[in-house]
């Protein structure tokens, strides 16, 4: 049964909460807030959202959902008062954007059989509204990659310039290639690294650049989502740096000044535990 009525009577009251808690007798801090000073509150609410899928707590996903879904309606709010878009604008953005950009659903393009055949004709579509959205006097003409925000996660935006040229065919044909690329980069940072007229910093910037590109792209195209996969590789460091100092602390010890053999042995220790 479709909870559809429902959500929709509880996001008009969001909206209508909103509106009052930045009306003259609403709330001093909300009332101060701009586009500007939300974006930070936008992102943490955004990690909350990923750090609740990741532990698989469905109570706090739908929480922090809640939180996060919040701050977009601030933001339109915002909006709303400035005269420059509503938040009825933003749902009819991707409205016609979800039906624009699904023709095998919404059209009578032939049905996708494959999740995998999705993204090509996403992509397509994306790059015919580009060309669309711009006129032969433009000084700057959209190209397939523009429209990748600079302001992503290096690591995400490196994976979506990736997707955007593998639409088109510039890639990989398969994992193992790109492994041959990543072992190029690392061969690469190395020379660098051990160059006997020592390291150049520039250089040396340069070729992990690359050698993080490269890794961004394997992810991709092992379908892995790398920004995910680093946050749980630092999940996993944290936990078990964390399990080593405690072995210190148990044994009348401190990490400051430990020998590096003694802090190797504490580590193999927590591995050991942890499998």
């Amino acid at each position: 049964m479709s909870d559809a009525p429902a959500a929709a009577a509880l996001f008009s009251r969001l909206i209508a909460i909103m509106q009052m808690l930045r009306s003259p007798d609403g709330c001093p801090w909300d009332r101060k807030q701009t586009l500007e000073s939300l974006r930070r509150f936008l992102l943490e609410e955004a990690y909350e959202v990923l750090e609740a899928i990741d532990g698989g707590d469905d109570r706090a996903l739908a929480e922090e959902l809640g939180d996060l879904l919040f701050e977009v309606v601030f933001l339109a709010q915002i909006g709303a008062e400035a005269g420059r878009f509503t938040i009825a604008d933003a749902l009819q953005s991707i409205t016609d954007k979800l039906v624009r950009r699904h023709p095998h659903v919404f059209g009578d393009a032939p049905r996708a059989k494959t999740a995998e055949e999705v993204p090509g004709v996403w992509e397509q579509i994306k790059a015919a509204e580009r060309a669309a959205a711009g006129t032969p006097d433009e000084a700057v003409r959209p190209t397939i990659l523009s429209g990748v925000p600079r302001a992503l996660p290096s690591l995400l935006r490196a994976t979506a310039l990736g997707s955007r040229a593998s639409a088109v065919g510039f890639d990989w044909q398969q994992a193992p290639d790109v492994i041959a690329k990543v072992e190029e980069e690392v061969a690469e940072l190395r020379e660098v690294v051990t160059s006997p007229a020592g390291l150049d910093p520039v250089r040396a910037e340069e070729e992990m650049g690359d050698l993080l590109f490269s890794l961004a792209n394997l992810a991709r195209k092992l379908g892995i989502e790398p920004e995910s996969a680093l946050r749980k590789a630092n999940d996993k460091f944290t936990r078990r740096f964390d399990a080593m100092e405690t072995r210190f602390a148990e044994s009348g010890r401190s990490l400051h000044g430990a020998e590096l053999e003694d802090m190797e042995e504490a580590w193999r220790a927590v591995k050991d535990t942890e499998h």
